[in-house]
């Protein structure tokens, strides 16, 4: 995963996922770029459109690799969608001396496993673009 989907998302997170079922508006969907199809991305769906799925990344930053770049995602190229994902603590012997503490520990395990809930906001940050 790249920076398109900070802060929801950071590098070396792993989604918990449902395949098939039905996309609402502000989840989070693993899918085939449309063209680079061994390719599997993940960002929000934003909006249902005649062509697809509408989908942005959640940094507006890093606007890039996403609906603005190759338009609606068809429906069989979105495969699942994300309910949770889960954040691994790094080995203790590449972790800074601060990260191998109790409360580092404790503060990990409280933030691990985080449900990816939809955001409403998205139709909204589309309109902004």
């Amino acid at each position: 995963m790249g920076p398109s989907m900070a802060p929801t998302l950071e590098n070396g997170d792993q989604l918990l996922v449902r395949y098939g079922g039905a996309v609402r508006p502000g989840q989070v969907v693993v899918l085939r770029h449309p063209f680079q199809q061994d390719l599997l991305v993940v960002k929000r769906a934003a909006e249902r459109r005649a062509g697809g799925w509408w989908v942005l990344g959640d940094n507006p930053y890093n606007p890039t690799g996403d609906s603005t770049d190759y338009g609606a995602v068809p429906d069989e190229l979105v495969l699942a969608t994300a309910l949770a994902r889960f954040r691994p603590r790094q080995r203790p012997e590449h972790a800074p001396e601060d990260h191998r503490s109790l409360r580092a520990w404790l503060s990990w395990v409280s933030s691990a496993l985080r449900p990816l809930r939809a955001d409403s906001s998205a139709s909204s940050r589309l309109r902004a673009r």
